[in-house]
């Protein structure tokens, strides 16, 4: 069986500026024996080219087309939900290109939907007019549950937890599209052509790498280089397929990484 990988980023392949031992070696295999492969992250604040720049200045050659977002994840959902719709946006630049890319209009006037994504300057104001949207009807939908995001200084607020005000002030929940919800999964798999019995997840969190994984039908592969240690991973209802220590455990096996030494 010829595998497909879908990879998250952080705590894989790099810890924020820096490269994870191994990743440069293991990806130049994919690519070497013709594996397809897509990165995935929750992070909706950048685009894939900003992503490619970023992975580039750590040593890590991935080019646009293979890097997959929550916020392209929640642009091809509304495209199939409601095609040329209009949305008021709390975001970044990696949310705003991805649904202008679908023919959304950005609007803070009777919008269809209200997303809030991902952003470093979460707006009092912005976060009252979403609430007030919403209250008034506009459906709502937030790219991914993540409640904290890492930073020098320490844990940032995330989209989970200004989601989490904003249904709490309106009384509506949100519709997640990224991690955990396995529609991010298939939006991957449909984007590189590949089918949930031969691919395989590899990520760093048992609560939205492994658990998607597993609910949209993959196999998975957690690795102890990031959040979930071993500790951690047995206290889940849940069990990856397999637990290695980094990816570099998977050099010279990537057509077969379940093999028994």
């Amino acid at each position: 069986m010829v595998w497909n990988y879908l990879m998250d980023m952080d705590g894989v392949l790099v810890h924020e500026e820096h490269i994870i031992s191994g990743a440069d070696q293991f990806l130049a295999e994919l690519r070497d024996q013709g594996v397809p492969f897509m990165l995935l992250t929750n992070n909706s604040i950048y685009t894939p080219r900003d992503l490619r720049a970023r992975l580039l200045r750590t040593g890590l050659d991935v080019p646009e087309s293979s890097i997959w977002t929550s916020a392209l994840a929640t642009a091809k959902f509304l495209d199939t939900q409601r095609p040329g719709g209009s949305a008021y946006v709390i975001g970044e630049a990696g949310l705003t290109t991805a649904l202008h890319s679908i023919g959304y209009v950005l609007t803070d006037s009777d919008p269809d939907y209200v997303v809030l994504g991902e952003t470093r300057t979460y707006s009092f104001e912005a976060i009252t007019k979403a609430i007030r949207l919403v209250d008034a009807g506009a459906r709502f939908i937030a790219t991914n549950p993540d409640e904290t995001g890492p930073s020098r200084e320490g844990l940032l607020p995330a989209t989970g937890s200004v989601a989490a005000l904003i249904a709490r002030a309106t009384g509506r929940e949100p519709y997640y599209v990224g991690k955990p919800n396995p529609l991010m999964m298939r939006s991957a798999l449909r984007a590189i052509g590949a089918h949930s019995e031969n691919t395989l997840m590899i990520g760093d969190r048992m609560d939205t790498d492994v658990r998607s994984g597993l609910e949209a039908g993959l196999q998975t592969i957690l690795v102890l280089s990031g959040i979930s240690g071993a500790d951690t991973a047995e206290r889940f209802p849940y069990r990856p397929t397999l637990v290695i220590d980094s990816i570099a455990d998977l050099i010279g096996r990537a057509t077969d990484p379940f093999k028994r030494d």
